[in-house]
């Protein structure tokens, strides 16, 4: 099982395929497994990277607050590891915002960014309230109820429900309630225009509550492409996986034709 030391924590992470790598970062509760069909469809072409948030999965517990500038240099510490400069830096839901941080701060250490079912900040009341009770369970110790939720929401089989719950259920429920309060009061909107680099925004035509992000995003991002797939809901990752990989590919392949064979 593949662990990178940093400072005392160990980080669980995968490496598959070979090519332009990319980075997916995860939501509070889940893991990376939630990628499990970018890994399988996207590692045929690219080198596909994934890891467990601390405190989350098969990642060890963390001392130090999950916020999201730790996420960000504990991906930097990943990507000197596997000795890769710079990496294409994909997130789902509030890991979108996660991508947008890093891609603000370590602009050095991006080709680019996927932002999937993601946010620059948290506006609407229904959302506050969805985040504000996910903090509320995992302050009670409820990761169980939190993990079967999220889990049976983001499974479009019992085989891929299992793995999710099974790895959901270890986590730290004081780095869980972090992860979700930082999210709740993040805020980049106003930053999103220094982001010097490409962006892929990627969401569901039937997640209509995400809509006012996407365009929140589409009008203030200098380089970015919207795709709106048909029929998706929010969790885009494994309910419409076949199409997220088709546009990834194509951004990628488009959008990075500047990158020589050093992938």
């Amino acid at each position: 099982m593949p662990m990178l030391d940093i400072d005392g924590t160990s980080l669980y992470y995968t490496v598959k395929g070979n090519g332009i790598p990319i980075v997916f970062i995860h939501p509070p509760v889940l893991t990376g497994s939630n990628f499990k069909y970018q890994v399988e469809g996207l590692s045929q072409n690219f080198k596909v990277i994934t890891f467990d948030i601390r405190g989350h999965g098969r990642s060890q517990y963390s001392d130090i607050p999950i916020i999201y500038s730790l996420i960000v240099e504990d991906i930097k510490r990943l990507l000197d590891h596997l000795n890769i400069q710079k990496a294409v830096i994909c997130g789902y839901s509030t890991g979108g915002s996660v991508a947008l941080e890093y891609l603000l701060n370590a602009p050095d250490r991006a080709l680019g960014g996927i932002v999937i079912s993601g946010m620059s900040e948290v506006k609407d009341r229904e959302l506050k309230q969805k985040i504000s009770l996910a903090i509320s369970l995992a302050n009670n110790k409820a990761i169980p109820l939190l993990a079967l939720a999220i889990s049976h929401g983001n499974s479009n089989s019992l085989k891929l429900f299992n793995t999710l719950f099974n790895e959901a259920l270890t986590g730290d429920s004081l780095n869980i309630e972090q992860y979700f309060r930082y999210s709740l009061h993040y805020n980049c909107t106003n930053q999103l225009k220094n982001i010097p680099l490409p962006v892929l925004l990627v969401y569901g035509k039937k997640d209509k509550q995400f809509h006012y992000y996407a365009k929140l995003l589409h009008e203030n991002l200098p380089y970015n492409q919207l795709q709106v797939i048909d029929y998706a809901k929010h969790q885009i990752p494994t309910k419409s996986a076949n199409d997220l990989n088709e546009l990834m590919t194509h951004f990628i392949e488009t959008t990075m034709n500047e990158v020589t064979g050093e992938y």
